[in-house]
């Protein structure tokens, strides 16, 4: 006899969500493999082990068939509390979540187990269960969007956000992997290890281009996600432009750079400060003298040919970044992808109780997106304001405790790295007596695969680079000569200008009107 307690109803109802079955509007049933699925419930009821073969692949949910969710949440239960798994103990945990009439009653539970002869094939036919199960929430995504779509007080974003979250969620249920003997794994290590033995400096990774730092991380590793932080003003974006700088250029590996904050042509900008070597005030204003015209138009065309993708999006989601990430991976074949910056992100879509909570899912997922697509992934992040309180050379220094925002990021991370100029604190000398002016530190501050410790850089404040201590440069570069008149005729489009030494383009517009601040 069904139950018409409302209590068991209501228990019922919270156990399981039953799919929507039967034919859809074009009269096609939705994917299901019925006959799988009793077959597997039955074997599940016969041999003692069954369940251990199939509990990562099922959950009550996959089935199409409503009374074998009922029969399968049942069994799950068993299997948690350890408890023998047959035909009877099955009824019995059915009776005590008042589902036993909704699943079929004991005589659906007996048929069950007279319709299999063995456990065999069971988890190919669990896949199978799996599948078809996917395929629906599929369909019942996309027609939820159709609908949604047709709505016109939907904002479109919102819906494109949602529609990305949902493919997001799916992929991520049926992201499986089985277990591999140790003997594999220690083959794929064995070959890494042999094609890093023929790399130069013993660089397994990709190189920063920063000589002393690849010493420690052997470059940047596959599938690790490396934050960078610093307090404002220390340089954390010039210290990424100038290492993409050199990857793309230097090493021809192609980057990907997810701007949060800043423009395309802001980001243009700057690389080309970084790689012509001039200031950033006459890039703004475009005050160039010949020979600093001459080795933009040279330079730039360098920068314009390296493997460089930038993106500007603002607010961007990180579903949305996986997507584009993913993208540029199988289409660009981007070798390493640069965010700026962490905090700058969300999670559309989803409801968190704090702040602190969409960052720790953000970070997460930064993480899994490192390890899936097998690349690192290199985001910026802000510390707290913990440092200002600090005094002394070594106070000014920033701790792990400084993470803005939440702990996850220091738990998710491979590598944490801190930014640090002490001479923006008025500190130029440290314990030793070393001069501190023009340096910038790198402080690896955890290395879940290596060492920890200090790399200081030269950092060039007048053109937002970092670079190695031991490269040479002379000030005198970045003067320009006065009294030469000059007039030439630029490859750009423009003209140089007799009286100011300056350039103009054909529209009266100055190269570099926006350009951000070279201090971030």
């Amino acid at each position: 006899m069904p139950t018409t307690n409302s209590n068991k109803n209501s228990r019922k109802q919270q156990a399981v969500r039953p799919v929507k079955v039967g034919p859809n509007d074009m009269g096609k049933l939705p994917p299901q493999a019925i006959e799988l699925e009793e077959s597997v419930l039955g074997a599940l009821m016969i041999e003692k082990d069954a369940f251990m073969v199939v509990s990562d692949l099922l959950r009550p949910a996959v089935f199409y068939k409503e009374q074998n969710q009922y029969v399968f949440e049942a069994i799950s239960k068993l299997a948690q509390a350890e408890e023998p798994i047959d035909v009877l103990s099955v009824a019995e945990k059915l009776k005590s979540l008042g589902t036993l009439a909704a699943a079929g009653g004991v005589t659906y539970l007996s048929d069950l187990t007279r319709r299999v002869a063995s456990a065999a094939h069971l988890r190919y036919h669990a896949q199978i269960i799996a599948q078809k199960a996917t395929a629906r929430d599929l369909i019942h995504m996309a027609t939820e969007i159709e609908e949604l779509g047709y709505d016109e007080t939907q904002d479109i974003t919102d819906l494109m956000n949602k529609a990305e979250q949902d493919i997001f969620e799916i992929s991520q249920r049926n992201q499986k992997r089985d277990v591999i003997p140790i003997d594999e794994a220690i083959s794929q290590a064995f070959e890494r290890i042999k094609k890093a033995s023929k790399n130069e400096g013993n660089i397994s990774g990709i190189p920063s281009g920063f000589t002393d730092l690849d010493k420690i991380t052997s470059g940047w590793q596959k599938s690790d996600m490396i934050i960078i932080a610093a307090r404002p003003a220390m340089g954390k974006t010039a210290f990424v432009l100038s290492m993409a700088k050199n990857i793309a250029i230097n090493y021809h590996r192609p980057v990907a750079i997810f701007s949060l904050e800043m423009s395309n042509v802001q980001l243009a900008n700057r690389l080309l400060m970084n790689v012509c070597e001039i200031e950033g005030n006459k890039i703004k204003n475009g005050k160039l003298n010949k020979e600093e015209w001459k080795r933009l138009e040279t330079k730039s065309r360098e920068l314009a040919a390296a493997p460089i993708y930038v993106d500007e999006t603002p607010g961007l989601s990180v579903f949305e970044l996986k997507s584009k990430v993913r993208k540029l991976v199988h289409e660009k074949h981007v070798e390493l992808v640069i965010i700026d910056y962490l905090q700058l992100m969300n999670a559309q879509g989803m409801n968190f109780g704090s702040r602190e909570q969409e960052v720790s899912i953000i970070s997460r997922n930064l993480k899994t997106m490192a390890k899936e697509m097998d690349i690192p992934v290199i985001a910026l992040s802000q510390l707290n304001r913990g440092v200002e309180s600090r005094s002394g050379v070594e106070g000014k220094k920033p701790q792990l405790s400084d993470l803005r925002e939440s702990g996850a990021i220091e738990q998710d991370a491979d590598m944490v790295c801190f930014i640090h100029r002490p001479e923006y604190y008025h500190l130029y000398n440290d314990e030793k007596g070393t001069d501190l002016r023009g340096i910038g530190q790198i402080i690896i501050a955890k290395h879940r695969n290596g060492a920890v410790g200090d790399i200081n850089l030269r950092f060039r404040d007048k053109l937002a680079k970092f670079q190695n201590l031991n490269e040479e440069f002379d000030d005198t570069e970045l003067q320009a000569p006065s009294g030469t008149e000059i007039s030439i005729q630029s490859s750009m489009g423009g003209a140089v200008s007799n009286d100011a030494n300056e350039y103009e383009s054909p529209d009266g517009a100055r190269l570099g009107d926006d350009i951000g601040d070279p201090l971030r």
